[in-house]
C-alpha cells in the first residue's frame, strides 16, 4: 500500500502496464478473474501470453466464455502451468463443458463470497475491472459485483483494469483506490451478450405462465429465450419489482414502459437489485449512475432468506431437461454461458419461502430440432441442479403443471402431459416400467393432444377468481372429488342413475381427452395446481354423425352463477374450431338448466321426446 498518500497521488504511483502488473504474479499462486461481462479482457489476455513463465497457477473464476483460452493452455500443459477452478453448479452435458468438467467446482453462488472472505479458499491475486475513480477515490465494479467484490476485498494483490467504458453502478459495487495495489489503464468495450433468437416455443411458454405472475410481484429472471419472451408478455402488469442475479435488456425495456416500478417489493422498495449485468451497450448506458439500480454481492442477492423477504417473489429459470419425478438438469447454454446457473437453486428456494411466491422452471419440450425430448424418464448420469423436492411449477409449450405436494405417480402423469406428443407413448411406457405409474393408468387421447390455451379464461364471481380451462390428465383426482360433492339430484342429471362411488374408470374418460374428438372444460377455483373443480362441461364426438354429445355438472354452491353458460360457450368454441357439426344431449324434462344452456347458443335448437327424455340437438351452421 501507499502509506498516507492522498488517494490521487497513490493512484498515480500504482499505474503500470499490464505486462508489469502480471509480472507481480508468482508461481503457485491462486488468481481470481473478474466474472461475467466484467472480465478484464486486457489483463487476462496478457496473463495468457505470459503463461510460459508460470508453473502451477490456479485460476479461480465463474464459468466463462474465455476471451483468452486459459482452459486450452491448461489442457496443453497438463495442468502444470495452469489449473482452472470454475464455480459452476450446472449439468455439464454439452461437449464443450464435458471436456472441461474436471475444472468445475459445484457451489451455489450465495456461498462463494464466504469461501473467499473466510480464507478457506485464499485468493492471492485478483484481476478485476472497474471505472475510473470519482472525486473521492471510489471505483465501481460496474457490470460485475457478484463474487468479484469478495475476491477483491480478500486478495493479497489486487490488480485493477481501469476502463472508462465501464458503467458506474450504485449499491455495494465500489472499491477504493487505496484498496488496490496496481492500476492498469486500458479502454476497451465491455463484453456484451448477442440478441437472443426468437422462439415460437418460448412465446407459447410465456403466454402460459404470464397468468401466474400477479401485479406487485418481485421477479428474478435468468437470461434466456423463455424469460425474454415472458418479460415481453408482462407489458400489461403493474408495479413489478426486480431482485435478480442478472440485469438484462428486457428488464430495462419493462422499466422504461412503467411496468417495473419496484414500489411493492417489501424490501429495497424503489430499487432494482442485481449483482451483475449481461446485455447490450444500451443496457450498460442505462445502469450507469441510475438511482433506480443497485448492484450488491452474491451473498446478498442470492441468499434465500433475503430473496424470501420480498413480496410475491417469482423465480423464472431455464432448464436443460427434467425427469418424470421432477429432477432438474440445467446447463450453460449460449445465452447464459458467462456464468452458468450457479444461482438457480438459491432463487428457487428463496421464492418458495416468500409470501405468495412461486418458482417457475421453463424448458422447450424438445431439443435437436424436435428429435429429442427434454422430458426424460430419469436423469441418470446428468448432474441434478434442482432436487425434485424443490420444484414447483414447470412449463413447456404444451402446458404448465405444479409438482409441489404431488406423488411420484402424479408427477409422472403431469410431466408426460406437457411433453411433446411424439414422446408421450414412450415416456408412459418407461414410467410403468419404473413403477412410477400403475399398470392400469392410461392417458389415452391425451397422448397426442395439444393443450388448447386459447380456451382458457378467468373471471371474477362474488370476489373469487374462477379459471375456465380445458382439463388435463393431472386433473383426475380433482374431477373425482368434484363428483363426490354433487348431491343426489345432480348425480341423476349427470349420470342418469344413482351413484355413490366414482372410481378411476368413471373419471378417466373425463380427464384423458384429446381436445378434438373429446373435450372437457373445467371451472376451477383456488391456487394453480391445487384448485377445486366446481364445474365440468364435456363433449364426446360421434364420428358417424359428426355431432358431439355434451354433459355438464356444477357444484351446488356454484349453481346459478353463470358457470354452466361459460362452460357451454367454451365447448362450442372448441367444437366449432375442430370441425364438429353440432351438439346433442339427452336430459330429463325437469332439467331446465340443460335446456337453457342449449338455448344460450347462437344457433337454432331442436327438441324431441325419446323414451321419456328430451333429446336436444343443434347444428352450428344453423345460426339464429
Amino acid at each position: 500500500m501507499a502509506g498516507n498518500l492522498y488517494w490521487a497521488d497513490s493512484y498515480v504511483k500504482k499505474r503500470c502496464t499490464a505486462e508489469d502488473a502480471i509480472g507481480h504474479i508468482r508461481p503457485g499462486q491462486r488468481v481470481f478473474i473478474g466474472s461475467s461481462c466484467g472480465e478484464p479482457q486486457h489483463l487476462v489476455k496478457t496473463l495468457s501470453e505470459a503463461t510460459a513463465w508460470f508453473t502451477d497457477l490456479e485460476i479461480v473464476r465463474l464459468m466463462s466464455l474465455e476471451t483468452a483460452p486459459l482452459s486450452l493452455i491448461a489442457d496443453r500443459t497438463r495442468d502444470q502451468r495452469l489449473n482452472i477452478r470454475s464455480f459452476y453448479n450446472g449439468s455439464a452435458k454439452s461437449r464443450r463443458l464435458a471436456e472441461k468438467s474436471r475444472f468445475l467446482t459445484p457451489l451455489n453462488l450465495s456461498a462463494v463470497p464466504r469461501l473467499f472472505k473466510s480464507r478457506r479458499l485464499p485468493v492471492d491475486v485478483a484481476l478485476i475491472q472497474a471505472t475510473p475513480p470519482d472525486d473521492f477515490g471510489w471505483m465501481s465494479l460496474g457490470v460485475s459485483v457478484d463474487i468479484t467484490l469478495a475476491a477483491a476485498s480478500s486478495a493479497d494483490l489486487v490488480i485493477v483494469q481501469v476502463n472508462p467504458e465501464m458503467p458506474r453502478v450504485q449499491g455495494r459495487s465500489f472499491i477504493h483506490v487505496n484498496d488496490v495495489h496496481l492500476v492498469v489503464e486500458k479502454q476497451e468495450p465491455i463484453l456484451t451478450l448477442p440478441s437472443v433468437p426468437e422462439s415460437g416455443a418460448a412465446d407459447t411458454i410465456a403466454r402460459l405462465i404470464a397468468r401466474l405472475i400477479d401485479d406487485g410481484s418481485t421477479l428474478q429472471i435468468s437470461p434466456g429465450t423463455a424469460p425474454r419472451a415472458t418479460l415481453m408478455t408482462l407489458r400489461d402488469k403493474n408495479d413489478l419489482g426486480i431482485h435478480t442475479q442478472y440485469m438484462t435488456n428486457e428488464i430495462m425495456h419493462l422499466f422504461a414502459r412503467g411496468v417495473i416500478t419496484n414500489r411493492r417489493k417489501g424490501l429495497n422498495n424503489g430499487k432494482m437489485v442485481a449483482s451483475s449485468a449481461i446485455g447490450s451497450p444500451s443496457l450498460y448506458e442505462f445502469i450507469n449512475d441510475n438511482p433506480a439500480v443497485e448492484f450488491h454481492p452474491s451473498d446478498v442477492v442470492n441468499t434465500p432468506g433475503i430473496i424470501a423477504a420480498h413480496n410475491k417473489m417469482v423465480s423464472l429459470s431455464v432448464a436443460m431437461a427434467l425427469d418424470l419425478t421432477g429432477q432438474v438438469a440445467a446447463d450453460a447454454l449460449e445465452f447464459n454461458n458467462f456464468s452458468g446457473v450457479t444461482g438457480m437453486l438459491d432463487f428457487i428456494r428463496g421464492a418458495f419461502q416468500s409470501e405468495g411466491g412461486r418458482s417457475i422452471i421453463m424448458l422447450p419440450a424438445t431439443a435437436r430440432g424436435g428429435r429429442k425430448s427434454r422430458i426424460v424418464p430419469m436423469l441418470g448420469d446428468t448432474a441434478v441442479v434442482v432436487p425434485r423436492a424443490d420444484v414447483q411449477y414447470v412449463a413447456t409449450e404444451f402446458g404448465v403443471v405444479n409438482l409441489f405436494g404431488k406423488s411420484l405417480q402424479e408427477r409422472a402423469m403431469a410431466m408426460i402431459s406437457i411433453a411433446h406428443p411424439d414422446f408421450r407413448d414412450e415416456l408412459l411406457h418407461q414410467a410403468k416400467q419404473m413403477n412410477l405409474i400403475g399398470p392400469e393408468r392410461t392417458i389415452k387421447g391425451a397422448l397426442h393432444g395439444v393443450y388448447p390455451i386459447r380456451l382458457e379464461e378467468t373471471l371474477e364471481i362474488e370476489g373469487k377468481t374462477v379459471t375456465i380451462r380445458p382439463a388435463k390428465p393431472v386433473d383426475e383426482r380433482r374431477i373425482q372429488e368434484h363428483f363426490y360433492t354433487l348431491d343426489k339430484n345432480d348425480i341423476l342429471s349427470r349420470f342418469f342413475h344413482e351413484k355413490t362411488s366414482f372410481v378411476y374408470d368413471d373419471v378417466g374418460e373425463v380427464s384423458q381427452v384429446d381436445y378434438i374428438q373429446n373435450l372437457t372444460i373445467l371451472a376451477v377455483v383456488g391456487e394453480f395446481g391445487f384448485g377445486k373443480v366446481v364445474g365440468i362441461g364435456e363433449y364426446l364426438l360421434d364420428p358417424s354423425s359428426n355431432l358431439a354429445e355434451v354433459a355438464f355438472s356444477v357444484s351446488g354452491p356454484w349453481q346459478a352463477k353463470g358457470i354452466g353458460r361459460r362452460l357451454m360457450k367454451k365447448l362450442f368454441e372448441g367444437a366449432r374450431d375442430n370441425g364438429i357439426a353440432g351438439f346433442s344431449a339427452y336430459t330429463a324434462p325437469e332439467n331446465q338448466g340443460m335446456i337453457n344452456l342449449f338455448n344460450s347458443l347462437p344457433v337454432n335448437v331442436s327438441t324431441a321426446m325419446e323414451d321419456g327424455l328430451i333429446a336436444l340437438s343443434c347444428r352450428f351452421d344453423d345460426m339464429k
